[in-house]
Parts: structure tokens; C-alpha cells; sequence
């Protein structure tokens, strides 16, 4: 039998049965990188990107993505989420991204938190392609995850 909890014996895919577990507070902070030019950086600051708000819109990008998340991830279960929040902080090579997410239920949510982190930076990515032909997205990973019966 195998390890990975979303393989059948048969070696197909299958959604992990939680229906066992109690709910409890679940909680996962993940966190990643975009590196920009410092041009780029600037304009995000100073608000001369012509699509908008960059960070505003990464912002609602990142608590979107964290609600639709099993929706593009196939084994993941759908969840009722407490709190997104998806927090910037711009460096001098770009802009590290923090998702936090929290819910009351029978399974983690460090798929939304990543989830949020990812779609943050590529609506960063999205929106300053035009002026930056060198953003690298980077070390996109889990921070932290806590459960607590509270």
C-alpha cells in the first residue's frame, strides 16, 4: 500500500475521506517572491502602472484564488474559509507575498494559502508585463500550519 494518502491501492487518484476527523481551527501561512526590476518596483509604488492598483488587485487575486481552490486543484476539498489575507512587502529586487488563511474544518488549508500566494504574483506578473520582460517568480512555499481545537 502506498504512502501517498491520494492513491488508491490500484494506484488510482482518490480524494482523501475526512469524514472521521473532528473540525478544528486550521490555519496556513505560505509566502513567495517576485523578483522586479527597480523600475518596476518603483511604478508599483508610485502607482504609474496604467492597468491600476497592482497590489489592490493582486490582493483580491490572492483572497479569490484561496476561495476557488478546489476548484482548480482536482483533489482538493472544498472548504469554508474564516480568512484570506494576502499581505506585501516590497524589498529592493521585488515584492515578497504572505497568504494567510484560516477555517474551521476536518482538513488543512495549505493549498489555499499557496494557492493565494501563486495567483498574487502572477496577477503581479499579469499586470507589469509590459514594462518588464525580466520578473522571475520564486520560492513559493508553506511557512507554517496550526491546528488548534479552539
Amino acid at each position: 500500500m502506498s504512502d501517498l494518502t491520494h492513491i488508491r491501492e490500484d494506484g488510482s487518484a482518490a480524494m482523501v475521506d475526512v469524514s472521521e476527523k473532528p473540525v478544528v481551527r486550521r490555519e496556513a501561512t505560505a509566502e513567495g517572491f517576485i523578483r522586479l526590476q527597480t523600475v518596476t518596483l518603483a511604478a508599483i509604488t508610485e502607482g504609474d502602472i496604467s492597468k491600476g492598483d497592482v497590489l489592490a488587485v493582486a490582493r483580491i487575486a490572492g483572497i479569490q484564488a484561496a476561495k476557488k481552490t478546489a476548484d482548480l486543484i482536482p483533489l482538493c476539498h472544498q472548504l469554508p474559509l474564516s480568512k484570506v489575507a494576502v499581505d506585501f512587502e516590497s524589498t529592493e529586487s521585488g515584492i515578497r507575498i504572505r497568504a494567510t488563511v484560516r477555517t474551521d474544518a476536518k482538513t488543512g488549508v495549505e493549498m489555499e494559502a499557496l494557492t493565494a500566494v501563486s495567483i498574487a504574483a502572477l496577477t503581479i506578473y499579469d499586470m507589469c508585463k509590459a514594462i518588464d520582460k525580466e520578473m522571475e517568480i520564486e520560492s513559493i512555499h508553506l511557512v507554517e500550519k496550526i491546528k488548534s481545537t479552539n
